[in-house]
């Protein structure tokens, strides 16, 4: 029976590398050939997926394999014997083989990082303010992470979606960098926010708890339809302190009003996802790092007289090139130092950290994505 199950799982897993490619992400993939099997236990699609991202995590490994059931089955002996004990797979391997080589030319590669990609990826949720641990009693294998107050590492087996508790809205799942990604936008209640690259509102979400859903947030998007999943996330985390509204990016702005905080989401690379997007690693290429960087650029310049004066402006993207981090904060500097002068991140992190208009998370640091934030305060 057992054998019977993962041949199953390993014949899908197969079809979905099978319909994987540039034009065709894996979790694409996935939901198109989930969406066709009637009756398939959460366990097994939760293994079907763990399959495909191993296959992609090992990609480079599998070349002199024939077949796509060939090298999956490479893969996942690879993936085990790696589990088992890191030194298996030599480091020299690993920075010849885990990321494309023109990595090394964009962005600082060490080894902790490598080493961090070849992990299984931990699953975070971010508990409404204040009530993490209640919720930890509730949801059986989660537990209270020792960094932010807020944040849950969840290594239990049950489908969260249909607990009670998550259709309660008492939690969201969300990654622990981006949840730093709001703290150090630190909003009040009452203050007036511009989430700009809201897409289906995960930081919005957040932004709104912060601020005891008082106040008011301009959540936008140039898609129609991630604002369309925005709002039925806010109606079940009771998330009412919003304006959902279309925005392209471009200099004419939504709206004249002026906000005490804008956030600049912006789109990226997404290298800093490469541990829980293996895929991608195969997929991005440098042109597409220059192009976002251009855009980064832009996004900042056209937003920048929305933030009132004494307003603040943040800045984030979950990649670590150097063109869609430092070189995207000396651009704005230089454009804009008349107007906006750096500004001091607030320590988030419990024991403390020294304050800077900058910071770098890696993926080995928190357990969870790559993100790089910036800060500014609009001069008075």
């Amino acid at each position: 029976m057992l054998r019977a199950v993962i041949h199953k799982v390993h014949e899908i897993a197969a079809e979905v590398i099978r319909q994987t490619g540039r034009d065709k992400p894996a979790d694409a993939a996935l939901r198109e050939v989930l969406k066709q099997i009637k009756d398939l236990a959460p366990f097994d699609a939760t293994e079907i997926a763990r399959t495909v991202f191993i296959y992609y995590r090992w990609h480079v490994w599998l070349r002199d394999e024939r077949g796509v059931e060939s090298k999956m089955r490479l893969a996942l002996r690879l993936d085990d014997r790696f589990r088992a004990d890191e030194s298996n797979v030599p480091l020299a391997e690993l920075r010849a083989k885990a990321v494309p080589a023109w990595t090394a030319e964009q962005m600082d590669v060490c080894d902790e990082w490598l080493l961090s990609l070849q992990r299984q990826p931990k699953l975070w949720l971010r508990a409404k303010r204040g009530t993490a641990a209640a919720l930890s009693e509730k949801l059986f294998g989660a537990e209270v992470g020792p960094l932010l107050p807020d944040a849950l590492l969840f290594g239990g087996e049950e489908d969260l979606f249909k607990t009670p508790e998550f259709h309660a809205g008492e939690f969201e799942i969300q990654d622990i960098a981006s949840q730093v990604v709001s703290l150090f936008c630190d909003p009040k209640p009452g203050e007036t926010w511009w989430d700009t690259c809201a897409g289906e509102g995960g930081k919005t979400l957040h932004l709104s708890d912060l601020m005891q859903n008082k106040g008011l947030i301009w959540a936008s998007d140039r898609a129609e339809w991630r604002l369309t999943k925005l709002k039925r996330r806010t109606g079940r985390a009771k998330a009412f302190n919003y304006r959902s509204v279309f925005w392209d990016g471009g200099a004419k702005l939504p709206t004249k009003t002026k906000f005490d905080g804008v956030l600049v989401d912006a789109p990226c690379s997404g290298i800093g996802t490469w541990q829980r997007n293996p895929q991608a690693r195969w997929t991005t290429e440098p042109k597409d790092v220059r192009e976002l960087s251009e855009i980064q650029k832009k996004l900042l310049a056209n937003v920048a007289p929305g933030a009132k004066p004494g307003g603040k402006l943040i800045f984030s993207v979950c990649t670590l090139t150097r063109a869609e981090t430092t070189e995207v904060v000396a651009d704005f500097n230089s454009k804009f130092a008349a107007d906006f002068a750096p500004m001091e991140l607030p320590a988030v992190f419990s024991g403390g950290q020294p304050a800077s208009a900058t910071k770098t998370i890696w993926p080995q640091d928190l357990g969870g994505n790559g993100m790089f934030i910036a800060g500014w305060r609009r001069k008075k």
